[in-house]
């Protein structure tokens, strides 16, 4: 039985050295075995793993560590609305601190929350113009980096003229600082192509309840009928097409 015992374990023994890949002469004569390299090559494979974890577990502490948009948001608004300057400028970039503080209306009234990294501060209680209807901030990590606000403009051609730049350069929520939620949704519909037709401003005349402002263009013009007073301020209220 003894026998057999020593038998079976040499024949365990044999096959699994037929497992084994050949090993070439050259590497028998430079003493390199498959098993060497396997063990090199599994050496190798925790390190990068181990690489690979810090990095992701890096950039998940960056992540956890950069507040909330409404948290950089809100302080911005606190500071404003404390006349603190120095606050403003450690939570937002020199062009959104003067934005904000250059803003000609009574300080909105209620948070309407973050969309993204988009947060809105709202007006309840008194009327101000365009479909902005406030002030919204862009929060980029810790700091607002642009701050858009419902704009006071005297002259209908100033309503026209800012909505026509904003359209120009592809951002809605310029647009909306002078301009209806509607006024801006039909304009936006096309893109405007600074290889297209050339829009020719024609100035503003009046009309019943306000002011139509044109941009002519081969083939017929843009009007802007705006609503408003110097007092009150103008907004671009909707948008028409002519033909020729």
């Amino acid at each position: 039985m003894s026998r057999r015992l020593i038998l079976g374990g040499a024949a365990i023994a044999a096959s699994a050295t037929l497992l084994l890949p050949a090993v070439p002469a050259s590497a028998r004569t430079a003493g390199a075995t498959p098993a060497a390299s396997t063990v090199s090559t599994a050496a190798t494979a925790p390190a990068t793993t181990r690489v690979i974890t810090a990095g992701a577990a890096a950039t998940a502490t960056a992540a956890t560590s950069a507040p909330a948009p409404a948290t950089v948001a809100r302080k911005l608004f606190r500071a404003w609305l404390r006349a603190d300057r120095g606050a403003a400028a450690r939570v937002a970039t020199p062009s959104a601190v003067r934005a904000i503080f250059s803003y000609r209306y009574r300080a909105p009234d209620e948070f309407a929350g973050c969309r993204g990294a988009a947060c809105r501060f709202v007006h309840t209680s008194v009327r101000v113009r365009g479909g902005l209807n406030g002030v919204l901030m862009v929060v980029s990590g810790s700091k607002v980096t642009r701050v858009y606000t419902s704009r006071l403009l005297t002259k209908p051609s100033a309503a026209a003229g800012h909505l026509f730049s904003a359209w120009r350069h592809g951002d809605r929520n310029a647009g909306l600082e002078v301009a209806s939620t509607a006024a801006v949704g039909r304009l936006f519909r096309t893109a405007y192509d600074p290889r297209g037709v050339r829009h020719i401003f024609q100035g503003c005349t009046p009309e019943p309840r306000g002011h139509a402002c044109a941009y002519s263009y081969e083939g017929g013009a843009m009007v802007m009928h705006t609503r408003g007073s110097a007092a009150g301020g103008y907004e671009v209220h909707s948008i028409g097409y002519i033909a020729d």
